[in-house]
């Protein structure tokens, strides 16, 4: 593993992070910390995470966001909801006492 200062690193951070990408073990330290680089693949922002992070099919999904949004809209029907105005106020109400 090659391990780089900071400074080392902000040199050459395209080489590094070339480096890193193509499956090399990189890392700085920082502090009492050892910081690895390496590269990481991104799934796009779908049902697909889920999917592949926890098993879910698309059909349990549907049933989580379709009960999701009935209990929102119960919550909001027994004014059970409050505005992120009606929070601060509350909140501020509190510290004052």
């Amino acid at each position: 593993m090659r391990t780089l200062t900071i400074t080392d690193a902000k040199k050459n951070l395209g080489r590094w992070l070339k480096a890193a990408a193509q499956g090399e073990e990189v890392a700085i330290i920082a502090g009492s910390d050892i910081i690895a680089l390496r590269k990481v693949e991104v799934a796009a922002v779908d049902t697909s995470y889920a999917e592949a992070e926890y098993g879910a099919s698309p059909e349990s999904l549907a049933r989580l966001e379709g009960g999701v949004a009935a209990r929102y809209r119960r919550q909001r029907k027994a004014g059970k909801l409050r505005s992120l105005a009606q929070v601060e106020t509350a909140l501020e109400k509190a510290n004052s006492h």
